[in-house]
């Protein structure tokens, strides 16, 4: 038969078979008689002669009746013979499909077809691979059997799958129309249990019986724990009931016996026992771990207990319960208690003995609940020496820095205003120190614009342009060590601050080239502790003593800003050249401020060294914000910004004016400032930096800070400038600076026309390839006489 045969020999014979019963029937002898206004009378009755001439035909029809189906009037009825063409015994409800690497043969006298070399059926819900696979016709049967390859190995063992039941074996025999087969050494799957036995027997779509059987929650080969029994019947997602069964771990059998099991399997989340698995530890001693219960409290909301137990004494309980709304919030709740009782390599004691405890808590909202709000926490908190005697994770030891944190942020008024709501901690296992950020609170309310009118028209005046902003925020911070925790150790410690910043800026129309524009900021800070520092003859160090309460600091400036771009353009680099210009982009910037000095009340100018030397020290640092600069500053701050880019000709377009612009470098310059109202120290540092960016992908970032002044043997900064008193050609000292390089890397995104024409090339063999392909063929039910 050929490979890609569709029809088969039965099907023909059946054609055949149904024409000639089709002929024979026509010509017999049925007779159709008129309706005469009386209900028609059986075939069977007897029918008056007289009312009928002779017939000598086997149709008889009525002398007004030129068709031979009788129909006189609307009410006239009509009599029509039928005929059933009986099924074969041995014909199938659905058709087969099947496919075969090698070949696929049709033994004629048996009706039988072989596939060779991963053989694949389909028939109804049932698929079915394997590397031989033979299709019995006469007896509806499917045997599939495996091969070995020239080492030995075995190759294209059966599987079945038929709806959510998965069968692997060495051997399989399925009758399709009973549903019921034989398997050999079979492995499969139901729920959460994985059953093999030596041969299991298929009775219906859902009962199986298994002889020497072995049945286990472990996904391995090799489980590390299961149960053994001889007789074994599994109604597949229901239940499995055993005869005398017992455990074995790790492949080694329990001579615990019971007289029989049952075993309930249900599907998605039910409650139940957890069943333990096996461990050998040499510090811990032999142990179980995971034995317990999980709970299934309602549809939302489900809590498992589970317990590690360990022969040398020790012991880990864990309770963790797990919650879950759909479209609305999910979290977890990890806590865990270890009593370590381990093997001391001293030699001091025999045993190490220790308590220690972790706590996890994570939950999320789904940003569809509540739009413009979020909330999520991710809470980590443990003893120090948790991980180190954590054994359930041995690289968990490794992880020394533990953090959390906890978040909620809402807009208003169409994202007018924002709050932010923030908790973070921090700790350090090597050292034991805990860092807790929290609260941390943060309001933001965009510029508003008091003086202009919702709805104006035209040009808005000077005045309409001015806005006000305000963002505040709220700190609270303390730290402590975790082997000294106490509620009074904590409250000793917390400091709290907060901030508030309103912005006042003017938008004024430009003049000329002059882009002018003046500006109000106002900061405040609200303090809890005030520090004192005192010089003390007696041990030559600064004494430092504080005292708590509230304590405000405030600041204030007024600025006017005078900003402009300058354009510089080099053009002259031939005809054949393809570089068509350049052009030099500068942005000085120059800006007048004044501050009023409002901090000069906690500063102090105390003796800080053996020699004499003075400091003008801030009674504030130390708090969450550290106040603000002391001094009046009025005076001048200064900037220069450059860009220069370069315009050449395109390589790919030829079109007339098919340019492209090229960055050189995307921005270098300087910014300071001289306050000319202070006493000393008026020029400050210079920043000066630079950004460019090569090859589309690679972002550099450099900065460095310039101090102008001069120090003392001691490193003390004096109020000299490098340049003076014979310093010579000198800008001053650099005391910092970095540089960054940056890149990125994905990959090519997929063409999706070269993705089509490979789909339309599936399958198709290569006209030089001579290798054998794969045959496909369709095998139909049968219907014969």
């Amino acid at each position: 038969m050929n490979n890609g045969g569709k029809i088969s020999l039965k099907y023909v014979s059946t054609l055949i078979l149904t024409l000639l019963f089709f002929c024979i029937t026509v010509n017999s002898s049925a007779r159709y008689y008129p309706y005469h206004g009386k209900e028609p009378l059986n075939t069977r009755d007897t029918i008056p002669k007289k009312n009928f001439p002779a017939i000598k035909d086997t149709v008889v029809m009525d002398s007004a009746i030129i068709d031979t189906v009788p129909f006189v009037s609307d009410s006239a009825r009509q009599r029509v013979d039928t005929f059933h063409i009986p099924y074969s015994k041995d014909s199938l409800d659905a058709p087969i499909a099947y496919t075969a690497e090698d070949s696929v043969v049709l033994d004629m006298p048996t009706k039988n077809i072989t596939l060779y070399n991963n053989a694949t059926t389909k028939y109804k819900n049932i698929d079915l691979s394997a590397y031989n696979i033979r299709m019995d016709q006469p007896n509806n049967l499917l045997l599939a059997t495996f091969a070995r390859d020239t080492s030995g190995a075995m190759i294209g063992r059966p599987k079945m799958i038929q709806e959510e039941t998965k069968m692997e074996s060495d051997s399989m025999v399925f009758n399709m129309k009973t549903q019921r087969g034989i398997t050999i050494n079979t492995f499969t799957q139901s729920g959460e249990m994985y059953v093999m036995g030596e041969k299991i027997k298929k009775i219906s779509k859902d009962d199986y019986y298994a002889y020497r059987g072995r049945f286990t929650t472990c996904n391995l080969d090799t489980p590390h724990f299961a149960f053994r029994t001889n007789k074994m019947k599994l109604i597949n997602q229901s239940m499995a009931i055993t005869g005398p069964v017992h455990p074995e771990f790790e492949g080694v059998p329990i001579p615990l016996y019971i007289p029989f099991g049952y075993f309930p399997i249900s599907q998605g989340r039910h409650s139940g026992f957890l069943a333990p698995t096996f461990d050998v530890s040499s510090q811990y001693g032999l142990g179980l771990d995971g034995l317990g219960y999980y709970k299934v409290v309602n549809d939302y909301f489900d809590v498992a207990v589970k317990a590690n137990i360990y022969s040398y004494g020790g012991y880990n309980l864990y309770f963790l319960p797990e919650y879950r709304v759909r479209y609305r919030y999910s979290g977890h709740l990890y806590f865990v208690y270890q009593n370590t009782k381990i093997l001391s390599n001293s030699g001091k004691d025999p045993y190490i003995e220790n308590t220690t405890y972790s706590l996890n808590w994570a939950h999320q909202v789904d940003s569809k609940a509540h739009p413009g709000q979020n909330f999520s926490a991710n809470v980590n908190y443990q003893s120090t020496k948790f991980n180190q005697y954590n054994i359930t994770n041995p690289t968990a030891v490794y992880n020394n820095q533990i953090t959390s944190s906890i978040s909620f942020s809402k807009t208003f008024d169409d994202n007018k205003y924002n709050l932010t709501l923030n908790a973070n901690h921090n700790q350090d296992n090597l050292t034991g120190l805990v860092n807790i950020n929290a609260p941390s609170i943060g309001f933001t309310a965009i510029t508003i614009y008091p003086f202009s009118s919702k709805d104006f028209v035209g040009t808005p005046k000077w005045y309409q342009k001015l806005g006000i902003g305000l963002t505040s925020n709220v700190i609270g911070h303390t730290s402590f060590y975790d082997s000294v925790f106490s509620f009074k150790h904590l409250l000793d410690t917390f400091q709290y601050g907060m901030q508030n910043n309103i912005p006042i800026t003017l938008a004024l129309p430009q003049v000329g080239f002059l882009q002018i524009t003046p500006g109000l900021s106002f900061q405040n800070q609200i303090l809890d502790t005030k520090f004192d520092y005192s010089w003390n003859d007696t041990t030559n160090k600064v004494d430092t003593t504080y005292q708590k309460g509230i304590y405000v600091a405030n600041s204030m400036a007024l600025s006017l800003s005078l900003s402009t771009a300058i354009f510089g353009t080099f053009q002259h680099f031939g005809k054949n050249s393809r570089i068509l210009g350049i052009r030099h982009t500068m942005r000085p910037m120059i800006s007048f401020s004044y501050s009023p000095d409002l901090a000069h009340s906690y500063y102090k100018n105390i003796q800080i060294t053996t020699t004499g030397q003075w400091e003008n020290r801030n009674l504030y640092a130390g708090n969450v914000y550290g106040g603000f600069s002391p001094g009046v500053f009025g005076g001048i701050s200064f900037g220069i910004d450059n860009n220069i880019e370069m315009k050449v000709k395109s390589k790919t377009d030829t079109t007339a004016g098919a340019n492209d612009k090229i960055k050189i470098i995307d921005g270098f310059g300087f910014t300071g400032s001289y306050n000319y109202l202070a006493d000393s120290f008026k020029l400050s540092p210079i920043n000066i930096y630079l950004r460019s960016t090569l090859f589309k992908n690679i972002n550099i970032t450099a900065s460095t800070t310039l101090n102008p002044y001069k120090t003392d043997t001691l490193g003390f900064q004096k109020d000299e400038y490098a340049w003076q008193n014979g310093g010579g050609f000198n800008l001053g000292r650099i005391i910092g600076g970095n540089i960054a390089v940056t890149t990125s890397f994905h990959s090519k995104p997929k063409d999706p026309k070269k993705e089509e024409n490979d789909k339309k090339n599936v399958g198709r063999p290569d006209a030089h390839d001579h290798r054998r392909t794969t045959g496909r063929a369709k095998l139909y039910q049968a219907k014969s006489g």
